[in-house]
């Protein structure tokens, strides 16, 4: 018996090794192989995205000259404000070698391919050291720079400059569409009443001014309605933009300055940024520019950083970071003026400012985005409001209002079925759905801006209820109890307890859907949008063009300019919006998860 149980053991245990052994070499050949894929996936994406970068900025015709001289002031600088802020041996020794043996690999790889195996069209070995070597490395360097302090501070200014210039421009875009004489009433007599009512209210403990907030909002709006085709007389556009937007932006950094460092502070934080918008937008309407634009460019830009920058002083930390946009600007200048003093051959970008402000054309050279560029803000600002509010009303409803058993629970679930069915239906058939019933059954136009927001927001609900579902089914029962526990209703504790910690998962799906609906082509076509237009839309009712529809139309056209120049700057265009509006929701997520 000991025999018989000594010799089971032994073949139990080299079944087990035999079993282990064969399932770790399973393991590690799945690992690799996935890892593998993950690679050759990531690398021809970056090949496709190298190519059209180099056609849109015309990088194939960049003498390597001009290339040195920004690698030098542009680049070397920033490269050197990274490791500066890192402060760390180890990780300038590691950057510094893959820079310089970078360089010696790529030029002796690329040269070695061209010479033995075939020619690489548009590219040369100093275009591929960029973008395989310099390009990974300040990526790298600027996420290790930033957890310091002098990055931080110089990568959050860098932030707010760039993203207050393009909340400026979206919102100068969204006006072009809907009426700032019917906003400044609204305003003036619903928005202002009904704020200043509940702040006070909140300061002072009154429950009463706070309840009449909401009355008093909707009063005003409704007097706003019917008094817009009334009044005979209103202000300039300047002016109702000043009044509606510049100051209370200023007002709201005065009074964030003004809790931190008292109120001097605070009125050079709000004062110097306001004044300065003022007068560029007087000074933009006198030179023929687009004055509110530049109003809010100025006001959104200037208030933030002023604020930011005050911030800093305060703390007195990181203050060397705050020159980190004055050293980029250098660089810029510095290398324009070096090519110019010497001569050197620059390239001639598609993607130039004429380009992103300019009508389509039949000539590649006059060829512009703008027209459609504000098509696809109108139509992308509208979907992200509609699908958020609509998804997240619906997902809370199903997951905390539905019964799990009985005949609406079965209805529930039904529901949940076809839910999931439908964010697998083709993009065509809901462009189907928005032609028949918005365009056709609801009379909204075929073609028009509304339409389109209509449909692609069915497109991607589903996707959105989806994901804000399994957020709030994420968040722990034990909060639930808890805040039941403490006397809350079922709306106090989805308000205060289940949303703020669904919040981020919320937004990370909102994310993704948005980043579907921006490219969509499909659906607009079967809406009838149009593929061209020459003037930006200046009613939600007007006859629009979205990017994706205006870069399939270029990749139609016979000539080569059209189909590699015009349409990679259509792309990289596209690519910039997407990756900011993406950037500005991540950064509200990460701002909810740090609240939560």
């Amino acid at each position: 018996m000991a025999t018989d149980n000594a010799t089971a053991d032994g073949t139990d245990a080299a079944n087990a090794d035999g079993f282990g052994e064969v399932s770790r070499v399973r393991g590690i050949v799945f690992e690799y192989l996935s890892f593998g894929a993950s690679v050759f996936g990531l690398v021809a994406l970056g090949v496709l995205l190298v190519y059209v970068a180099i056609d849109a900025f015309d990088l194939a015709n960049a003498s390597p000259e001009w290339l040195l001289t920004y690698f030098l002031t542009l680049v070397v600088p920033f490269l050197a404000f990274c490791l500066y802020s890192a402060n760390d041996r180890d990780v300038t020794r590691r950057a510094l070698g893959a820079l310089g043996g970078g360089l010696v690999a790529v030029a002796v790889l690329f040269t070695a391919i061209e010479a033995l195996v075939v020619p690489i069209p548009r590219l040369n070995w100093q275009l591929a050291y960029l973008f395989v070597v310099a390009a990974p490395v300040a990526a790298y360097l600027a996420y290790v720079g930033s957890a310091g302090r002098v990055g931080a501070v110089g990568f959050g200014l860098l932030g707010r400059l760039i993203g207050g210039a393009a909340i400026g421009l979206a919102v100068g875009t969204l006006f072009l569409v809907f009426d700032a004489l019917l906003w400044f009433l609204a305003y003036t007599l619903g928005v202002l009443p009904a704020v200043g009512l509940y702040a006070v209210g909140r300061r002072r403990s009154l429950s009463r001014a706070q309840t009449a907030a909401a009355p008093v909002g909707l009063v005003g709006l409704i007097a706003a309605v019917f008094l817009r085709d009334v009044l005979a007389t209103y202000p300039s556009d300047l002016i109702i933009y000043l009044w509606t937007i510049a100051v209370p932006v200023a007002a709201a950094g005065a009074a964030i300055v003004a809790d931190r460092s008292g109120r001097t502070a605070a009125a050079a934080a709000a004062g110097l940024p306001l004044a300065v918008a003022t007068a560029g937008g007087f000074l933009a309407a006198g030179a023929g520019l687009p004055a509110p634009t530049v109003l809010l460019v100025l006001v959104l830009t200037g208030v933030p950083t002023a604020a930011y920058v005050s911030r800093v002083i305060d703390v007195g930390e990181g203050t060397v970071g705050l020159g980190l946009p004055l050293l980029l600007g250098a660089g810029v200048v510095a290398g324009a003026l070096i090519v110019e003093a010497l001569g050197v051959p620059a390239p001639d970008p598609w993607l130039d400012a004429s380009f992103l402000t300019e009508a389509p054309s039949r000539t590649p050279t006059e060829a512009g985005l703008y027209p459609a560029i504000v098509g696809s803000a109108i139509i992308i600002a509208m979907v992200a409001v509609l699908s958020f509010a609509l998804g997240v009303g619906t997902s809370v409803f199903l997951e905390e209002y539905t019964p799990e058993s009985g005949p609406l629970g079965t209805l529930t679930r039904i529901l949940q079925v076809n839910i999931a069915n439908l964010a697998a239906v083709p993009s065509v058939v809901y462009g189907l759905l928005g032609l028949g019933l918005f365009a056709n059954l609801l009379g909204l136009g075929i073609g028009t801006a509304v339409t389109a927001a209509l449909t692609l927001s069915l497109l991607i609900l589903p996707i959105t209820i989806i994901s804000a579902q399994e957020a709030i089914r994420s968040v722990p029962d034990d909060l639930r109890r808890g805040s039941d526990a403490m006397g809350a209703t079922r709306w106090q504790t989805t308000k205060n307890v289940v949303l703020p910690e669904a919040m981020p998962g919320i937004l990370t799906g909102t994310i993704l859907a948005l980043g579907r609906a921006i490219g969509e082509t499909a659906p607009l076509i079967m809406i009838g949008a149009a593929t061209t237009v020459f003037r930006a839309p200046d009613s939600l009712f007007s006859r629009f063009s979205a990017m994706p529809m205006q870069i399939y139309t270029w990749a139609g056209f016979p000539q080569a300019d059209f189909r590699y120049g015009v349409v990679a700057a259509g792309v990289i265009t596209l690519l910039i919006i997407l990756v900011g509006m993406n950037g500005t929701a991540i950064l509200l997520r990460n701002r909810a998860e740090r609240g939560s």
